[in-house]
């Protein structure tokens, strides 16, 4: 059945995409092109750039020059890609033409500064749109002076196009959703629209296009920022399988169970698993992000030395927790301004002077920044602290919200009304309670406020990071002019007080602070409490233990952090063979060791006629049978092509299963020639009516009397969890359990058996969804080892062997195959085939895609058999 996402709309690249590596690419920066549409053929950019390429007559009239040579090409360059350039745009006096300056309050301006403060040659180009809607006329010249002059390579969007993408997708859906809300009606949360879907498609793929023109995929590194631009990187990896790409996603992610609820769930996770390093600011927004990869894609993570990393398809996504920081250089240059000092003593006559005590809120109005909740908690203050009234004032500075909407127009109808109710209620000549400043403030105006401030209230119900705190902390340890209008000494001790939300993302890293339900009134009027009347020692040691961790972890830390851990992530991508896989937004690349290979029906046919003695090794489940059948038994024409496999007398077909020998036997009796290894080599037959051999000696099984009550207790206490008792082994699997649960427990349980079993001849180990407990020395490459050690005591030397299997478990038989190429066992010019099934990392040297072709391959062997069988 025909997928009916839009990701199917979407073809991103030709299919000369999928080709394992690319070669290096012309150090040229390509015209910029200006006329933005739904979807851009980038095989068309790529013929007329090599058109201009043999043009002798290059010219650099209305836009940038494509003819840059390689050496002003620098040793570390990095492609930052943000919806928003770092510029801000205002159009000349004569309304001809536009300035252009650098927007300094921009995190990303921000971070290059960080990263220009150290020692190494970094070059920082910006992709990104304006502000402002720029004429399709004008946007050549645009671009050549924002690329010459800001290296800043702008992205036009037509109205209608980021109407539908920025105002439509990603403030009435993505945002809300990151947010917890539930679109539960069209007026609450908004409804999933999959025309606005498409246009939000469409402008990554421009995006994608407009870093096209200017990136060395084999040198530059690609740092994509926020929910604006999340599938992103599967149009960057389509088109260069190894390009060096982080991702920061600078808001919350949501708990599985929200997430769930987006009916583009999968395309987005998958996107994100483009990237080779996600960054997110707190724990559990990485948490929740690898319990949605879990739940959904059913990908587990790992974590190595401190590094937590997701295998997807032989790549490694590594995932980065990690705060973004505040410009120390930039607020300390703000603090030292005459006009913040002015206004300092401006708020000093209005409010200290007057014996009032301020409490300061920066919030965005916006639904999410929790305003009247905290305007409600200042309500119950003054109601339960007469001592207050007079004394407290809680100045609010709402700035403008970034989306629009009934939502807004609802909240700034609540904080207008209940700051009336207060003031009414509580105010008197010379004194206001509640002080509403709703319109953008100079940034220096605002770190005039944070100095005066004894306390900042940052109560919103969820928020990415919110950077507030941090800057108020730096405003509140000022500079030595700033304390002689305090009247404060050198000796005198900062002290910052801080009311902070649980539910924003610099919360756990202000300990410090005194964190609060914002839900719960009553709790964050008590706290306003608290911070007014607390000792002023305390304060003192709160504000020093803040200060010392936000003036190290300054967005300097956190830019080269992640580059660091980046370039970390890709320091592979040279040695590893890549291809890619899928179509549409489910697009992924595969990467893999050069010398694994997918093996050629062809050639393994060609060997089988050629050879006569030849030994084929199988694994059951998940390799002759899929993983997901309900009924696990072989089939009719299963049983019939391991039955012509065993006819032909050149042969030794052994099947090796983690199955009980019962089982096996019960299965496979048809079969009268097959070789059976059960319990991953403990038991083998030789034939139908052999006796059972034991590959080791026969063990004591008395461990299962402290090993099986220890499963009981996880069973009863995991639902949907089983054991499967064997005669040698015990298996507990938690394969129909929740998978982040029963994973936890799985690792539990692998704690506990191996501490409780420490004295005993066993191993325990964790597999695909199941804990095993088995004899020590037992594993599959034993019957490999004996397979091979038999043939050469009766001097018949294989001269084909087949090995085929598909978990962690067969890897000990493709160990032993391998291992013994060129050596006495084998013929000199034995033709070995150890294959795993799938393309992942892996002992063997050839890989199947799936049980189907494993099917079809033995079909064809036996085939070959059926043909050779009467000259035999």
């Amino acid at each position: 059945m025909v997928s009916r996402s839009y990701s199917n709309l979407f073809e991103m690249a030709s299919d000369e995409s999928f080709s394992p590596s690319y070669g290096r690419v012309s150090h040229r920066i390509p015209r910029i092109m200006t006329v933005a549409g739904i979807i851009s053929n980038l095989e068309l950019e790529d013929d007329n750039n090599n058109k201009n390429n043999n043009n002798t007559n290059n010219t650099c009239e209305g836009s940038v020059c494509s003819d840059i040579s390689s050496s002003s090409i620098p040793r570390d360059r990095t492609i930052i890609v943000a919806n928003q350039l770092p510029i801000r745009v205002h159009r000349k006096a004569d309304n001809k033409g536009w300035t252009f300056s650098w927007d300094e309050d921009s995190l990303l301006l921000q971070l290059k500064d960080g990263l220009l403060s150290g020692e190494d040659d970094v070059e920082v180009i910006y992709v990104g749109c304006l502000r402002e809607e720029i004429h399709p006329n004008e946007q050549d010249e645009v671009s050549q002076i924002l690329l010459e002059t800001f290296k800043c390579v702008p992205t036009f969007l037509p109205p209608d196009l980021f109407t539908k993408f920025y105002h439509g997708f990603c403030k009435q859906q993505l945002w809300p959703l990151f947010h917890y809300m539930l679109p539960l009606s069209p007026n609450f949360g908004g409804r999933f629209d999959r025309s606005l879907w498409q246009a939000y498609v469409s402008v990554n793929k421009i995006f994608a296009d407009k870093i096209l023109e200017v990136i060395n995929p084999e040198d530059d590194f690609v740092w994509v920022h926020d929910y604006h631009l999340m599938v992103l990187p599967t149009f960057l990896r389509k088109r260069f399988n190894r390009v060096k790409l982080g991702f920061f996603l600078h808001s919350p992610f949501p708990s599985s169970e929200i997430y769930k609820t987006f009916p583009v769930r999968e395309e987005l996770l998958r996107a994100l698993l483009n990237a080779d390093l996600i960054g997110f600011h707190t724990f559990d927004y990485a948490r929740h992000f690898l319990s949605c990869c879990s739940r959904m894609l059913g990908l587990t993570y790992e974590s190595k030395r401190g590094y937590i990393g997701l295998e997807y398809y032989g790549r490694t996504v590594s995932i980065k927790i990690l705060p973004v920081g505040i410009h120390m250089g930039q607020l300390q240059s703000v603090l030292s301004l005459s006009e913040t000092e002015a206004k300092v003593r401006e708020l000093i006559k209005q409010y200290s002077d007057q014996g009032k005590i301020m409490l300061l809120g920066v919030d965005d109005m916006d639904i999410f920044k929790g305003i009247s909740l905290k305007l409600l908690a200042m309500e119950r203050l003054l109601v339960q602290n007469r001592d207050w009234r007079g004394k407290v004032v809680l100045v609010q500075i709402a700035n403008p919200a970034r989306g629009r909407g009934k939502d807004v127009k609802e909240v700034q109808v609540e904080v207008y009304s209940t700051m009336k109710r207060i003031n009414d209620t509580f105010g008197r000549p010379g004194y206001q309670p509640v002080v509403l400043i709703d319109k953008p403030l100079p940034f220096y105006e605002r770190m005039a406020y944070y100095v005066v401030a004894e306390c900042c209230l940052v109560t919103a119900v969820r928020d990415g990071m919110n950077l507030i705190p941090y800057e108020y902390i730096i405003s509140r340890q000022g500079n030595e002019k700033l304390d002689k209008v305090l009247g404060l000494t050198s000796s005198n001790p900062k002290k910052s007080m801080l009311v902070v939300s649980e539910f924003i993302g610099c919360s756990p890293s202000l300990s410090g602070a005194i964190r609060v339900n914002p839900w719960n009134i009553d709790a964050v009027a008590e706290a306003m409490d608290c911070a007014l009347s607390m000792a002023e020692p305390e304060k003192q040691l709160r504000h020093e233990k803040h200060y010392r961790y936000v003036s190290t972890h300054d967005v300097g830390y956190w830019a080269h952090s992640f580059l660091q851990d980046l370039e970390r992530s890709c320091r592979d991508h040279a040695r590893r063979r890549s291809w890619g896989i899928g179509f549409g937004l489910g697009f992924r690349v595969v990467a893999l060791d050069p010398n694994f290979r997918k093996l050629s029906t062809e050639y393994i046919m060609s060997a089988y006629k050629r050879t006569k003695h030849r030994a084929i090794l199988l694994d059951y489940d998940g390799t002759l049978m899929p993983l997901a059948s309900l009924d696990k038994g072989p089939c009719s024409k299963s049983i019939a092509l391991l039955n012509e496999l065993c006819r032909d007398e050149n042969n030794i077909v052994f099947l090796v299963s983690a199955k009980s020998r019962k089982t096996l036997n019960d299965w496979f009796s048809p079969c009268e020639k097959l070789v059976i290894a059960a319990e991953h080599g403990y038991y083998i037959r030789l034939k139908r009516d052999a006796e059972w051999e034991t590959c080791v000696p026969v063990t004591d099984c008395s461990w299962k009397q402290i090993a099986e009550p220890v499963m009981q207790l996880y069973t009863e206490t995991t639902d949907g969890s089983t054991i499967e008792d064997k005669e040698t082994s015990l298996v507990w699997s938690y394969e129909d359990a929740d998978p982040d649960f029963g994973y936890c427990q799985a690792k539990e349980l692998l704690d506990h058996l191996e501490s409780v079993l420490t004295n005993d001849p066993v191993s325990v180990k964790s597999g695909q969804h199941v804990v095993e407990v088995k004899p020590q020395g037992v594993n599959k490459g034993i019957v490999a080892e004996r397979l091979l050690h038999t043939m050469q005591k009766r001097e018949m030397l294989l001269d084909f062997v087949l090995c085929i299997g598909d978990d962690r478990s067969d890897e000990d038989m493709f160990e032993v195959i391998t291992s013994s190429i060129g050596g006495p066992s084998l013929s000199s010019s034995a033709e070995v085939f150890a294959c795993t099934v799938g393309r992942k990392p892996s002992k063997a040297r050839y890989y199947l895609d799936d049980t189907a072709e494993v099917v079809k391959l033995m079909q064809g062997l036996a085939t070959v058999s059926e043909q050779i069988l009467p000259s035999s």
